[in-house]
């Protein structure tokens, strides 16, 4: 925006800039998950039965989701730390190759159910076996991307943007769309969450192109039951009677006040029951989604976490009993759906940074590795089988870590297109371009979307807060009466500047903020006419 109009000029060496370089390292990757786990960066936090939720409100594809005329729901799980996909998916067509590489740590013979001539599974997944045989259940074998990155933290954000290699993309494949295409969704929110998280943090799955998750974030299960039973996290009431009590009872009203969603959620919950008896971690975890689709909350899209895949060392009980959890939760989950004929409209996909190299290392582990096998699960299947062939252990890469064969974006596409009944256009802007669809998948949209995306001309914008003043860089598209207005995370208007009637063309604008507005994660918004800018602050 060069050579803006104004009435007035930035702070000396400030620069506005739209995006976040994001190259990820430890010490980053633990800040901003502290951020998220806090609330700082979202809509709130909340605990549903011990287990951290995140509801999100602001994605513009999750809006899509909520506007089409399909009921259909995606659970997402997220197995943490690169799960080890030849100890999951067991190559039983080149069983003594795979003992040869792996001969602490292979699967005996004896403990392998079999799937198909040339797979099977150990025996710890023995629940999922019934799904299987129901045709309930299918694998991608060979899941990967090209110029596969084998850091966590990289390989986590590409998989949660959907973007290349090379690309250090800062948003997720969920919320790129909220700025350009729908800019005013942060303050005309849907009524229901349209994805919910449970756990995760440091996913950035559903974050926005400022790099910023606006959502309903709670950091354990205890705090969303919390929520479902009373409509608010932290108590107000019971606190010291000393100036930190008073404080910390703001703080906490403060907190409270930005849970969006808690009222609906809780309403769901407390009207859905479960039929089964799950097991903690990820069971904890799918009972509280099995609540919440029971209780007809609407939510299309959840993700839920199964954290330990990361072993190194003395890998195989542990792998063996995280599969296990794996195995059994999710088919209690979907045997508690089946009340009511749930099941019917819920696909769950599993999925992980990377797979494991195929020999072990010195510590009877596994190091980190490229394709791994993805699973999925729902009657929406029509049917049991493997897409692809089975790995090569001959066919590896250069450094021996077996070759993908199938792109995991093909797999989002399919599951957005033919299953979450996304138009294909759609689909193809949300991922950045067209994958192909995997139609030996199963999955079939029975539904035809009805709906017209709201898509208001955006105003390219940049924000800055300092001392009193809004520092405001803007483009208008066209001439018209311009408003600025400020909005709290729960959509209330707390300010209005009417600026007149401007051309068209770049603009600075310094403007004074009420010194008695509350201060805390808030909206900007530019409106000109039909056109419309919005980015979220801290002030």
């Amino acid at each position: 925006m060069a050579d803006p109009k104004s009435h007035s000029h930035l702070l000396p060496g400030a620069t506005l800039q739209d995006g976040l370089t994001h190259e990820m390292d430890h010490e980053r990757w633990s800040r901003r998950a502290f951020i998220r786990s806090v609330g700082l960066a979202g809509a709130g936090s909340m605990l549903l039965g011990q287990m951290p939720v995140t509801a999100l409100s602001a994605s513009p594809l999750a809006w899509l989701l909520g506007a089409a005329e399909t009921d259909r729901i995606l659970v997402l799980i997220r197995l943490k730390g690169g799960n080890d996909g030849q100890n999951m998916i067991i190559p039983v067509h080149d069983y003594s190759t795979y003992k040869s590489r792996r001969p602490q740590i292979a699967v005996p013979n004896a403990d392998i159910l079999s799937l198909s001539p040339e797979s099977g599974m150990p025996k710890s997944m023995e629940p999922l076996l019934r799904m299987w045989q129901d045709g309930g259940m299918k694998v991608v074998h060979s899941i990967g991307y090209p110029e596969q990155n084998l850091s966590h933290f990289r390989s986590s954000d590409i998989w949660g943007s959907a973007s290349d290699s090379a690309v250090a993309e800062p948003s997720g494949w969920m919320g790129r769309w909220l700025d350009g295409r729908f800019p005013d969704f942060l303050t005309a929110p849907p009524a229901m969450p349209p994805a919910v998280q449970i756990g995760g943090f440091g996913n950035l799955l559903f974050l926005n192109d400022q790099n910023i998750n606006l959502s309903f974030v709670v950091s354990d299960p205890k705090e969303l039951a919390d929520i479902a039973q009373t409509g608010q996290l932290f108590d107000t009431t019971n606190l010291p009677a000393c100036y930190y009590g008073e404080q910390l009872g703001y703080l906490r009203a403060v907190t409270n006040s930005t849970f969006r969603y808690a009222g609906v959620i809780s309403a769901a919950y407390n009207q859905g029951k479960n039929s089964e008896t799950y097991g903690p971690g990820l069971g904890e975890q799918l009972a509280i989604v099995a609540r919440l689709i029971k209780g007809n909350l609407g939510t299309r899209v959840y993700m839920v976490t199964l954290d330990g895949f990361d072993n190194h060392a003395n890998q195989y009980q542990t792998h063996q009993n995280l599969l296990k959890e794996l195995a059994g939760a999710v088919r209690h989950f979907f045997d508690d759906l089946k009340t009511g004929g749930w099941h019917e409209k819920v696909l769950a996909m599993t999925m992980s940074e990377f797979g494991r190299r195929l020999e072990q290392n010195a510590s009877l582990g596994t190091d980190h590795g490229a394709a791994a096998p993805l699973m999925l699960f729902g009657p929406g299947l029509n049917g049991n089988g493997f897409i692809g062939k089975a790995p090569k252990f001959s066919d590896v890469d250069s450094v021996g870590n077996l070759k993908f064969q199938t792109d995991f974006r093909e797999v989002y596409a399919t599951v957005l297109e033919q299953w979450l009944c996304v138009p294909g256009a759609e689909v193809d802007e949300v991922l950045g371009r067209p994958f192909n669809r995997i139609h030996s998948l199963g999955l079939s949209c029975n539904a035809t979307p009805v709906f017209e995306p709201r898509k208001p001309e955006a105003i390219p914008m940049s924000v800055a807060y300092h001392d009193g003043y809004l520092w405001l860089e803007f483009e208008l598209p066209a001439s018209a009466p311009v408003d600025v207005m400020l909005f709290n995370m729960q959509g209330q208007q707390l300010w209005k500047k009417s600026l007149g009637k401007l051309p068209a063309g770049p603009y600075r604008e310094q403007l004074g903020i009420p010194a008695n507005l509350p201060a805390g994660a808030q909206v900007i918004t530019v409106r000109a006419g039909n056109a419309l800018g919005s980015r979220k602050m801290i002030r």
